[in-house]
């Protein structure tokens, strides 16, 4: 299957359909559809021609620029869903990238991964997207289990609580919840869908078997990135829902 650039432009169709269902039914969504298409479109094509002058340099200081890049744009990304936390974008970005440094040494180092830019850049990519999904999701259940819980753990630290001591249910909820999304796709894959990485690669002409082989080391290695960030950005985290004084965070 090819696509020339000419015939690409004919996709836009498929968002003239979204703009023409959000005008029939008022959901005021045109300004939001039209700036979500333009951007991905236009920062597709941007990280295309990068990724085309990354792999034909083959340099090791490209590949720690574009993963930097990744983490910086995937921390912010996840700390606007916790704004009101001071220091969350650094705690987020720690997190992404020691979540990042595990599991690429680990694919690297039992040679599961060719340490190349055509591997190393977009597995990263998929590494650091899946932890960034989990510490949003962490942020979101933190905040609502806190503010459910607040006379649960302000009594608590009434009767001489540590905040840690306080907030550690609140806390093995939000990270239980976070991590949910990832296993519910593991137990579904394969059944109800076919990612993206391995249809890509069947599509382009790949075994499937071959496909699905790339895709359970995928699948397996979320599992993994999912935990080490949610657990991590638990520890470095939590602290945060308290002042200086100890006390719950209004």
């Amino acid at each position: 299957m090819t696509y020339s650039s000419f015939s690409l432009w004919f996709a836009f169709a498929f968002v003239l359909i979204a703009l023409l269902l959000s005008v029939w039914q008022k959901l005021g969504l045109e300004k939001e559809i039209a700036i979500g298409t333009i951007r991905s479109t236009v920062q597709l094509l941007l990280i295309g021609y990068v990724l085309q002058f990354v792999f034909h340099s083959n340099s090791i200081w490209f590949i720690v620029i574009l993963i930097a890049m990744m983490v910086t744009v995937a921390a912010k990304n996840a700390a606007s869903r916790g704004a009101q936390l001071p220091g969350i974008f650094w705690r987020i970005a720690f997190s992404l990238l020691i979540t990042e440094v595990i599991t690429m040494g680990l694919l690297v180092a039992f040679k599961l991964v060719t340490p190349t830019p055509q591997y190393l850049i977009p597995m990263s990519g998929m590494i650091i997207g899946s932890s960034m999904v989990v510490c949003g999701l962490y942020l979101n259940h933190m905040n609502r289990e806190t503010e459910s819980a607040r006379g649960e753990i302000e009594a608590l630290l009434s009767l001489g609580a540590t905040p840690r001591q306080a907030i550690q249910g609140v806390l093995k909820r939000a990270v239980k919840s976070s991590m949910i999304p990832t296993f519910d796709t593991m137990k579904t894959i394969g059944l109800v869908q076919l990612p993206g990485m391995m249809t890509g690669m069947i599509v382009a002409g790949a075994s499937p078997i071959e496909a699905v082989r790339y895709q359970i080391l995928i699948m397996l290695t979320f599992s993994s990135s999912a935990a080490i960030s949610a657990v991590l950005i638990s520890l470095v985290s939590y602290r945060l829902w308290f002042t200086r004084e100890a006390l719950l965070r209004s």
